[in-house]
C-alpha cells in the first residue's frame, strides 16, 4: 500500500469520530468554537503519534484519550463558562442594565448537527440530546473538570468504570468516587428536565407556530399565554437576565420594542428548537441578523428564551442566511453593514438588545 493510500485511511478513521468528540469536547468546555479547536487538536497528535498507538484500546478509546487530556490543559486556564442566570440574580424589569462581559464567559449555543452522531436508537438519541441542553452543559460547567470528565464519559456516554479509569489513568474506586461527587454537585443545581423534541410532536409543532405569530406580530398577550408564569429570558453577552410575564413583557415593550416587526427562521441548537431572529434594517428594504434565540419547552409551555447577540459568530455556524429581503425570503451574499456592528442598534443609536 503506498504512502497516500495509507495517509488517506488513517483520515478516514480518524475523521469518522469527530462529530462525537466535538460532543464530547462540547460538553467539557461549554463552546462550539473551543470545542472544535480541541477536537482539531486531538486530530493533529493522533495523526503525529499514530505510530505510538500499539492497539492495546480501541481507535475510539485512544481519541477520548487524547480528546480528555486536551480539554483539561484546556480548562486549566480558569474558564468556566456559564448562563447569565449562574453570575447574577433576576433583575426586575425597572432596575434592569445592560452590562456586557467577555466572550469567554458565556456558555455558547451549538449546532446539533455538529454534535449529535447519527444514531438509529431513539433512546440514545434522546439522551445525547438531552445532555446538550443549555442547561445540562451549564451544571456540567459547576463540577470540576475531572469529575465532569468521569460523569460525561460514564452517564453520557455509558462508558464501564473500568474503561474511564483505564482513560484517566486511575482506579475504578477513583472513577466511582468522583462519579458520586459530581452527581452530589449536580442534584444541588439540577437543570429542569425538558420535552423531547425531537422530532417535534404535532403539538409542539402548533406553540411554535403560535410563538412565531405572536413574536412577529409583537402580540404581548398572545406571547405570555404561550410562556410559563416563571419563564426567563437572557440574552448573552450582557449578564441581565428577567423572570416572568411582567417582567419580560416590560422589557420587550420598552428597551426591546425595537425589535418589533422582526422575522424569524426556524433552526435547531442545544437539542431545542430555535430561531433565527431578523430585524428590520434601518433601509427599510428588509432584514439583518439580530439574535439567535433558544427556546426550553417543557409541560406544553415555553419555559426560557436565551437570545444570543452575536450574530457575527452564530449564523455562519448554524448556516444562516446572512439577511432576508423585505418579504423575509433569504438574501445570499454579504449581511447588511448594520448587522455586523459593534453590539449597537444602527437605526436607534442604542445598545443591541434581545425583543
Amino acid at each position: 500500500m503506498s504512502d497516500l493510500a495509507t495517509t488517506q485511511d488513517l483520515d478516514s478513521r480518524l475523521e469518522q469520530y469527530r462529530r462525537e468528540l466535538t460532543g464530547y469536547c462540547y460538553r467539557m468546555l461549554g463552546s462550539a468554537f473551543e470545542a472544535e479547536d480541541a477536537v482539531q487538536d486531538t486530530m493533529v497528535r493522533a495523526w503525529r503519534n499514530f505510530e505510538k498507538f500499539e492497539g492495546r484500546s480501541s481507535l475510539r478509546s485512544w481519541l477520548y484519550r487524547i480528546a480528555t487530556n486536551v480539554c483539561l490543559d484546556m480548562l486549566n486556564a480558569g474558564n468556566r463558562r456559564a448562563r447569565p442566570m449562574d453570575l447574577t440574580a433576576a433583575t426586575p424589569v425597572a432596575q434592569a442594565q445592560l452590562t456586557s462581559r467577555p466572550e469567554v464567559t458565556w456558555l455558547e449555543p451549538v449546532p446539533d448537527g455538529r454534535v449529535l452522531p447519527s444514531v438509529a436508537d431513539p433512546a440514545e438519541t434522546a439522551v445525547e440530546r438531552e445532555t446538550i441542553r443549555l442547561a445540562f452543559v451549564a451544571a456540567l460547567q459547576h463540577l470540576p473538570p475531572k469529575q465532569r470528565a468521569v460523569l460525561i464519559l460514564r452517564e453520557v456516554l455509558a462508558w464501564k468504570a473500568s474503561e474511564v479509569a483505564e482513560l484517566l489513568g486511575t482506579t475504578v474506586a477513583s472513577v466511582n468516587s468522583a462519579l458520586q461527587r459530581a452527581r452530589a454537585t449536580l442534584a444541588e443545581s439540577e437543570p429542569a428536565s425538558s420535552d423531547g423534541a425531537d422530532p417535534l410532536d404535532e403539538e409542539q409543532q402548533k406553540l411554535l407556530a403560535r410563538y412565531v405569530a405572536a413574536f412577529e406580530g409583537y402580540d404581548m398577550q398572545a406571547l405570555t399565554a404561550l410562556l410559563h408564569e416563571d419563564a426567563t429570558m437572557s440574552m448573552p453577552p450582557y449578564d441581565l437576565w428577567l423572570r416572568g410575564h411582567d417582567n419580560i413583557v416590560g422589557w420587550m415593550l420598552g428597551v426591546g420594542d425595537v425589535c418589533r416587526g422582526s422575522k424569524l427562521v426556524p433552526t435547531v441548537a442545544n437539542g431545542s428548537p430555535a430561531f433565527a431572529h431578523y430585524h428590520p434594517s434601518p433601509s427599510g428594504e428588509g432584514f439583518e441578523p439580530w439574535a439567535l434565540i433558544v427556546l426550553e419547552l417543557s409541560d406544553g409551555k415555553i419555559g426560557g428564551m436565551d437570545f444570543f447577540l452575536d450574530t457575527k459568530r452564530w449564523f455562519p455556524l448554524f448556516d444562516l442566511p446572512p439577511a432576508l429581503d423585505k418579504d423575509g425570503a433569504p438574501v445570499a451574499g454579504v449581511a447588511p453593514e448594520a448587522a455586523a456592528g459593534e453590539g449597537t442598534d444602527a437605526g436607534a443609536g442604542a445598545p443591541k438588545t434581545a425583543g
